[in-house]
């Protein structure tokens, strides 16, 4: 008998479909004043490049009325394709689930509060034929509050870029065009959608910047503010160590404990010979329980340092993921 397949069954209906040109994913959260406008507008642009394409836009789970406009015009609209998510589960998991179910050769993202000019959609695609696996839009007259997005925006593309190494303005901009191939070798978890270009980074990915247009809101309220500046730098401690420990785990944790394991030792020595041959009490003093402490975490570093490279083990050989990237073969076959 044979055993049941473990594949993913979206994804396997999307792999059966004729792949097109071109998706477009938008991911929705109570937007139904702009949703029409929008698809006409990306239909429009899109309209001008000849392109076999999609439209996908995910209902994060709208409050607003959103799921019935999409639903309408789906029905309508044979290019459109809506994704009405159980609940509001973040930009990031309505990203994944419009990168799933896009079948386009090159996948192209933007917001869907019409800030994002979708006549920019040309100029990213021209930009990823240049030799290119991500372009992203880079915002130069943004459209938004100066404390409370402005700000917070320079500052946290100034720690990315340092931290990551990919030199990027402006990290936020949601209209990027992938390759569909690098989309397929990137899982999305938490709310790492601000960083898929040091992911792709990470994959090995070519990556290319261009200047795009930014209006103000038309309709509705900003979904970000101030407080998304905790979690950006919590995401951010996340991507440099899969860029730097990903395949290698116990280079950091085995390093730090085998310091700590050394030192307390060390510590320890020093305790025993003052006891033992200078008579001296060491009972009360700070650096005994100091070299304890070291000594127990050392081992644990060291032993979370060996389960972390068990569970990257696991991680990579059960999805038969490769610890590295070609990206052409030259030469006769």
């Amino acid at each position: 008998m044979s055993s049941p397949s473990l594949e993913n069954p979206i994804r396997a209906s999307v792999l059966d479909s004729p792949q097109l040109d071109l998706s477009v994913v938008v991911p929705i959260y109570n937007e139904a004043e702009s949703i029409e406008a929008l698809v006409q507008a990306i239909a429009n642009a899109v309209a001008t490049t000849n392109l076999h394409y999609e439209i996908i836009c995910v209902d994060d789970g709208s409050k607003d009325g959103s799921t019935d406009v999409l639903t309408e015009l789906a029905q309508r609209r044979t290019d459109l394709k809506a994704v009405i998510l159980r609940r509001n589960y973040g930009q990031t998991p309505a990203m994944a689930a419009g990168f799933e179910l896009a079948t386009g050769k090159v996948i192209v993202t933007l917001d869907g509060d019409l800030q994002n000019d979708p006549a920019d959609i040309p100029l990213l695609l021209g930009k990823l034929e240049e030799g290119y696996d991500l372009v992203s839009g880079w915002r130069i007259k943004r459209q938004d509050a100066a404390l409370t997005r402005l700000l917070p925006s320079k500052i946290a593309n100034i720690m990315i870029a340092k931290v990551t190494g990919v030199k990027l303005h402006d990290y936020g901009c949601s209209l990027k065009a992938y390759r569909a191939e690098l989309i397929a070798d990137m899982n999305l978890y938490g709310e790492l959608h601000r960083f898929l270009p040091a992911l792709a980074y990470i994959e090995g990915a070519r990556i290319g910047e261009v200047p795009v247009r930014h209006h103000a809101r038309r309709f509705g309220q900003s979904k970000y503010g101030l407080g998304r500046t905790i979690r950006v730098v919590m995401d951010l401690l996340t991507v440099y160590f899969m860029k730097k420990f990903l395949t290698r785990p116990m280079h950091v944790f085995g390093l730090g404990g085998v310091i700590a394991l050394l030192t307390g030792i060390a510590m320890g020595t020093y305790l025993t010979i003052v006891k033992l041959f200078f008579n001296q009490n060491i009972g009360d003093r700070p650096l005994l329980i100091l070299a304890v402490l070291l000594i127990i975490t050392g081992v644990n570093l060291f032993c979370f340092g060996l389960v972390t490279e068990l569970l990257m083990r696991t991680y990579h050989e059960s999805q038969r993921r490769p610890i590295y990237r070609i990206r052409d073969i030259v030469g006769k076959k």
